[in-house]
């Protein structure tokens, strides 16, 4: 059975740290592209940072140089540190795994809440 799990969300205050990590069963991360995707209350939801099954990465302008997305393979994970956190990164944040042959992300996780407040 296919299934993302998502970890380590929480709350942390303004200019802090957390890593987020997607654990996969059912599918190899380095044979999927993996994204980090978040959602704000009343907001879209908006792709923050992915890896390809080729390890090329891309970023959200607003978390470049903040957020870093890497892959494990030896434990089939893809994680998401983030540093320098604002208020505005508060979200839901979602992992999601998209098949060589889709256009689109055809599996997610459940999300994790991350609030970034003093």
């Amino acid at each position: 059975q296919l299934q993302l799990v998502e970890s380590g969300g929480g709350l942390v205050q303004p200019g802090g740290s957390l890593g987020l990590s997607c654990a996969a069963s059912g599918l190899l991360v380095d044979h999927y592209a993996i994204g980090w995707f978040r959602q704000a209350p009343g907001k879209q939801r908006d792709l923050v940072a992915h890896i390809t099954s080729g390890g090329s990465t891309k970023y959200k302008d607003s978390v470049k140089g903040r957020f870093t997305i890497s892959r494990d393979n030896a434990k089939n994970t893809v994680s998401l540190q983030m540093n320098s956190l604002k208020p505005e990164d508060t979200a839901v944040y979602y992992c999601a795994a998209r098949s060589p042959l889709s256009y689109e992300y055809d599996y997610w996780g459940q999300g994790t809440q991350v609030t970034v407040s003093s």
